[in-house]
């Protein structure tokens, strides 16, 4: 049974308390703040506009290791040639408002609710926030977003214009991260799309070591637009 928070509240549950599918807790509000504290224990907001807010400990935690990013022969053709371009922080206003806009079948209206969207405007300019863009001729195709907090990056949200260009984001999102020796992404949800570029499930109970050895390490918000 999910606990109820009451406005104004500025602690959580213990996430080893949400239930069978990941709910943790019902209400509270959306705020800067909150949303720093939350995913610092593994807990992210995910409901539709129209819903109660919902937090969320999902387990077992789907996550990336950055050097164990699956590339396929079909991808590789993309890496080695011109088709696409990337860039980091270059447009991220860009990438969460067309991550908000795509349709998703099957998901309903978009979690990314105008509170979530003006949140990480802000975050992002604090240096917590960061995007990929993917560029064809000029233009925007794909692209993801996401929380830097220590080594760890909470993946948010992703998305595609033209065949692969978000496989093509997370991709160099993993060489960024390898480079600058982060520990993993978490993908807080498993999807096959996810499962297929080398995402994989573990334990709650390792998830949250993962978690208490990242408050160890640096918090510095570095520039990182390329």
């Amino acid at each position: 049974m999910a606990f109820y928070l009451p406005p104004g509240v500025d602690f959580f549950p213990h996430p080893f308390l949400a239930d069978n599918d990941g709910l943790l807790a019902v209400g509270s509000e959306v705020s800067l703040n909150q949303i720093l504290l939350a995913y610092q224990y593994g807990i992210f907001p995910w409901s539709n506009s129209e819903d109660p807010l919902l937090w969320w400990f999902t387990h077992p935690r789907c996550v990336l290791y950055p050097s164990k990013i699956k590339v396929s022969k079909s991808m590789r053709s993309y890496l080695n040639g011109n088709r696409f371009e990337w860039s980091v922080d270059r447009d991220f206003a860009k990438v969460i408002s067309l991550c908000r806009k795509i349709d998703r079948p099957g998901q309903g209206d978009t979690w990314i609710t105008s509170e979530i969207h003006n949140i990480f405007l802000e975050l992002h300019e604090m240096g917590f926030a960061h995007s990929v863009e993917v560029w064809n001729e000029n233009e925007i195709v794909g692209g993801l977003y996401g929380l830097s907090i220590g080594k760890i990056f909470y993946g948010e949200s992703m998305f595609s214009l033209q065949a692969n260009a978000s496989k093509f984001a997370l991709i160099k999102l993993c060489h960024f991260l390898k480079e600058r020796e982060f520990d993993l992404i978490d993908c807080q949800q498993e999807t096959r799309h996810l499962m297929s570029l080398g995402a994989e499930l573990i334990s709650a109970e390792t998830f949250m070591d993962h978690l208490r050895l990242n408050i160890f390490k640096s918090g510095k918000n570095e520039d990182w637009t390329l």
